[in-house]
């Protein structure tokens, strides 16, 4: 491998010529991921309006995604190992283009949540990217802390990605008022050439395990998975009185068993649960399913919390959409900075005193929502501290998951982080949108009904979010204390 280059400052990535230019143009795949992100949130209402559908079964399409997410990340995850992971990168994001187009020209509700939901083949990218990285520098001596640094900053492009992506999707939004398929192309184009950057700037990762899939262990994951998800998405909007969405979840979790019976008597798992039982592995995929909770649940109760008229109902800020953007902006900016930090902060203390310091910041900002959610620079304070610690996280669970994994299952191993903290988003999205449904507030303040949440929802949201950031900060504490340091060869 080429000589390693210095950087201007000393925060700078210090990648051999070619690693660093896969880092280049990785970032690009992460700066369209953000685009996906960030882009359609401005224009959900009027995509519920060109689509004829009330505002709420906008909740669809996160579902959707969910649990189509949940079900391709682990396989493609997988295959990476087996056959390439930029193969499977080309793979996945000519599927995600595909879909993208599908969403710009669906003509009806259907074929628009269709397309939404296998627009959800993109949460394999970062996942297949680490492994890339970390094929590629496996073999130098600080080959971990060189993943590390490469996560911070393609989590930082991604997280710069959602920021253009919002700004985009509203300004466009606004400038072709009636031509919203014209609107929903930019983002298909973004995916599109992403495809191109990824075919032609980015080599192939260098072990391979070959093999053939487990289709008994699939068959087995994609039924529990899609039960649990599906049965945690109908409980959401039915109701926690829905007996048939428990009764998903119960046979979701049944159906683990076998899976895990299988995989352990499986020559070439699908997913390797022996490495799993590591204590190197085990407290990082716990830690992203707890993360799931806060990261993926929590920014919608925000919004709605914002937007609350504390005229009315005793509580929330009152705020104007423009308002809930500035305080997403904050969020998704502390994101960017804890990206950037967790290499920074390893240098000086171990990847897992710096996962375990993430964790507590995560915990430390919903928590201090509890005292602390009666004005706005309230609540900006909460979510920089959260959105900080989540940054980290973001870029540290998928490099610390490649650290602790042979090198013939980084892919297996990062991408099951992704699975399972959606998996956590999934759940979260049930128990919150419960929470928050509550009973429907009977103030009659200025002689009408309210159909805010109520507060004690929302104490409840920020509670679950902080406990499960302090109890993923407590599972950190069970991995050895030079976990990921260095980097693990033998299969």
């Amino acid at each position: 491998m080429a000589s390693v280059q210095r950087g201007m400052s000393g925060t700078s990535l210090r990648l051999a010529p070619t690693a660093t230019a896969v880092v280049g143009f990785l970032v690009l795949v992460e700066l369209t991921s953000g685009i996906l992100q960030g882009y359609y949130t401005p224009l959900l209402t009027d995509i519920a309006r060109h689509l004829g559908i009330h505002d709420a079964d906008v909740n669809w399409f996160e579902a959707a995604q969910l649990m189509v997410s949940a079900l391709v990340v682990p396989v493609l995850a997988k295959m990476g190992d087996m056959i390439g992971h930029k193969k499977v990168l080309l793979l996945s994001t000519a599927l995600t283009a595909a879909a993208s187009w599908g969403v710009a020209f669906a003509p009806n509700f259907w074929m628009f949540l269709i397309a939404w939901a296998l627009q959800g083949f993109y949460v394999v990218w970062l996942p297949l990217e680490i492994a890339l990285i970390f094929s590629r520098s496996h073999s130098r001596p600080d080959g971990a802390a060189l993943t590390r640094k490469a996560a911070g900053i393609l989590v930082a492009g991604l997280e710069f990605g959602v920021i253009v992506g919002a700004l985009a999707g509203g300004f466009i939004g606004a400038a072709l008022p009636g031509q919203l398929w014209l609107t929903l192309m930019i983002p298909a184009v973004a995916v599109t050439l992403c495809f191109f950057v990824v075919l032609l700037g980015v080599p192939e990762s260098e072990s391979r395990t070959g093999g053939r899939l487990d289709l008994m262990g699939l068959t087995l994951l994609s039924t529990g998975l899609l039960l649990i998800t599906a049965g945690l998405t109908f409980m959401r909007i039915n109701g926690p009185g829905t007996w048939w969405a428990w009764a998903a979840v119960v046979l979701g979790i049944t159906a683990l068993l076998p899976f895990t019976r299988h995989e352990l008597g499986h020559k070439d798992p699908l997913i390797d649960i022996r490495l799993l039982r590591q204590p190197s592995m085990w407290p990082i995929q716990l830690t992203a399913f707890l993360f799931g909770v806060s990261v993926l649940g929590a920014q919608a109760p925000l919004s709605t919390f914002a937007r609350t008229d504390p005229a009315e109902v005793g509580y929330g800020l009152g705020a104007t959409s423009g308002t809930v953007s500035i305080l997403i902006g904050v969020y998704v900016l502390g994101l960017l900075v804890g990206a950037l930090l967790y290499p920074v902060a390893t240098r000086w203390l171990t990847p897992r005193i710096t996962l375990l310091g993430a964790a507590i910041f995560v915990g430390l900002g919903y928590l201090m929502f509890l005292p602390f959610h009666d004005t706005t620079a309230q609540v900006l304070l909460n979510m920089a501290i959260a959105g900080i610690g989540s940054g980290a996280l973001v870029a540290a669970l998928p490099s610390a998951a490649a650290a602790a994994a042979p090198l013939t299952q980084t892919g297996m191993a990062t991408g099951l982080t992704n699975a399972t903290k959606t998996v956590g988003g999934a759940f979260a999205s049930c128990v919150f949108g419960i929470a928050l449904a509550g009973q429907a507030l009977g103030s009659l303040t200025g002689g009408g009904h309210s159909t805010a949440a109520p507060l004690e929802g929302y104490i409840l949201v920020w509670t679950i979010c902080g406990v499960t950031a302090l109890c993923a900060g407590v599972a950190l504490f069970f991995v050895p204390k030079n976990a990921f340091g260095a980097v693990r060869r033998e299969g």
